[in-house]
């Protein structure tokens, strides 16, 4: 039991338990830990092949076994290096998901119909050096394309083996609807997961999406959950980004400076002040927030050091009781 779960002793210091925690993937028989590691803009393009290898071996040691890709990241180049790591593996001993929607490397191609569907799920195999993916995704919705071909596709490749479910990202509330009609009406496999961006600085998906996918057997595999590190707490109101951050990496920090204005940063050095008292760090306070929610079955994470991804990890062992969240409530919401 973490720190903030031991009601009556609010300030005590968090409890690093021997085992990770696991939640089950929506209606799906995968049970993935609650700490995922993704390699959107790190692991084959930011980041050294030496350090990723060392990321990915903390991460296993850890008890991390999700695995978060997509065919767009680093051109494909992010897909190549876990197909290399993950090789020397057992099959059983991660859950690997990956994506599509986007174009890849300077390929036009892109979106969800059912031609890109084939042809995108056999390069990602082929860079995966895999037989099957455990979680394929719809990167985002694709408008030019019906979600009924999309999803015929999707089934398709389900049945054929070659992915084991199907998941979505972004999707709006109309969107998972329709989804959830075509399965009933025609047959088609069902979405399990829900991929959108959340944190304590984003919870637009508190409104309708996380109810929505709570109701019909889909769970959430949340992006961005340290809002791309603002919420580590090393950036502070009026200073430079430390040497060897995101937002000082060409390649890894041309979204983050949306979350670098003022108020927000003075407002997350408040929160840091909360996690002290609890006697853990603010990515753990962070991390603990999202998987407060039980809808939420892991929290995605980047990391480009071995130690941020033990650190993380230990996030899922931290329960944030009442008094902690109306706490964080009062320092971020207006």
């Amino acid at each position: 039991m973490g720190a903030a779960g031991r009601r009556g002793n609010r300030r005590a210091e968090a409890v690093v338990c021997a085992h990770m925690r696991y939640r089950k993937l929506g209606s799906s028989d995968l049970r993935i830990s609650v700490v995922g590691l993704g390699n959107w803009k790190t692991y084959g393009g930011g980041v050294s092949t030496d350090v990723g290898r060392r990321c990915i071996d903390a991460a296993f040691d850890a008890g991390i076994n999700f695995f978060d890709t997509a065919n767009v990241y680093s051109g494909g180049a992010a897909e190549e290096f876990l197909g290399e790591v993950l090789a020397t593996r057992p099959r059983d001993s991660y859950v690997l998901a990956t994506k599509l929607r986007f174009p890849v490397g300077d390929s036009d191609e892109q979106g969800l119909s059912a031609e890109q569907v084939h042809r995108q799920i056999d390069a990602s195999l082929r860079r995966l050096r895999q037989d099957y993916v455990d979680l394929y995704q719809c990167h985002r919705y694709d408008p030019a394309t019906p979600l009924e071909e999309t999803m015929q596709a999707l089934t398709e490749i389900v049945r054929a083996g070659k992915v084991r479910y199907i998941g979505f990202s972004e999707f709006s509330p109309a969107q998972i609807r329709h989804s959830l009609e075509l399965s009933r009406d025609r047959g088609f496999e069902k979405f399990v997961s829900s991929q959108p961006q959340y944190s304590m600085l984003w919870r637009a998906p508190e409104a309708e999406v996380i109810p929505l996918c709570r109701e019909n057997g889909i769970s959430q595999v949340v992006w961005s959950p340290l809002a791309e590190g603002v919420l580590s707490g090393k950036y502070r109101p009026g200073a430079p980004p430390p040497e060897g951050t995101r937002a000082t990496s060409e390649r890894m920090g041309e979204t983050i400076g949306s979350r670098m204005d003022t108020a927000t940063l003075e407002r997350v050095q408040r929160l840091a002040q909360v996690a002290q008292g609890l006697g853990i760090t603010m990515p753990q306070l962070a991390l603990s927030w999202v998987l407060r929610e039980e809808n939420v079955a892991s929290a995605i994470v980047g990391a480009s050091r071995p130690e941020q991804v033990t650190e993380n990890a230990v996030a899922g062992e931290v329960d944030l009781d009442e008094t902690t969240l109306a706490e964080i409530d009062a320092i971020l919401v207006d």
